[in-house]
């Protein structure tokens, strides 16, 4: 009995210890990836929406797995109302010192911040990517009511946030940081 466990088990050069060793390397990998990928968020999101075109192509192709793209969209409609939620919500921050709100600042913090969702949702479209390879995820529904629902949850979440930024005066889109020139700086010779 006791050969039957050997190779097995955690002992030098066992299974066990060379998948470990393997899921450290490749989870290593993948971190350089990601630290690659950082500083790049442009290049990131044209990556993600050519992997959604592609997921569509497939989903388009096959007439199926209506269901699995149901779940994508509800899943990442919840990460993009993170994405645009504040931090801290000012109807449950409690009562707040006096002061005046038009001279001081406030940065607008985000509740889920931009590179944990665009690698969520690069994670949820490759699992759903995934899940078109087995037909056990292809359920047999009638595809026009999901969309229809899916476009009326939408419609009724967007609608709450937008009445919440409006009550609360927050945008939560920036477009890069100001960019200020001196009076002294000459402009580069030609």
């Amino acid at each position: 009995m006791q050969k039957f466990y050997e190779g097995l088990g955690a002992e030098e050069g066992g299974v066990a210890q060379k998948a470990r060793v393997l899921q450290t390397k490749l989870n290593q990998r993948l971190q350089v990836l990601l630290d690659k990928t950082t500083p790049k968020p442009v290049e990131r999101w044209i990556s993600l929406t050519v992997l959604v075109f592609l997921y569509f192509v497939r989903v388009f192709v096959l007439r199926g797995f209506y269901i699995v793209t149901y779940g994508l969209g509800i899943y990442n409609l919840n990460l993009l109302i993170g994405f645009i939620s504040p931090q801290i919500d000012p109807e449950t921050e409690g009562p707040a010192l006096p002061t005046k709100s038009d001279q001081e600042f406030k940065p607008f913090v985000r509740r889920l911040p931009e590179f944990k969702f665009w690698r969520a949702a690069t994670k949820s479209v490759l699992i759903g990517f995934a899940m078109t390879f087995f037909p056990m995820f292809d359920l047999p529904v009638f595809w026009p009511v999901l969309l229809l629902y899916w476009v009326m949850l939408f419609t009724v979440t967007m609608k709450k946030q937008i009445k919440h930024m409006i009550k609360h005066k927050y945008v939560p889109f920036s477009f890069g940081k100001k960019k200020y020139t001196g009076k002294d700086q000459k402009k580069a010779p030609k």
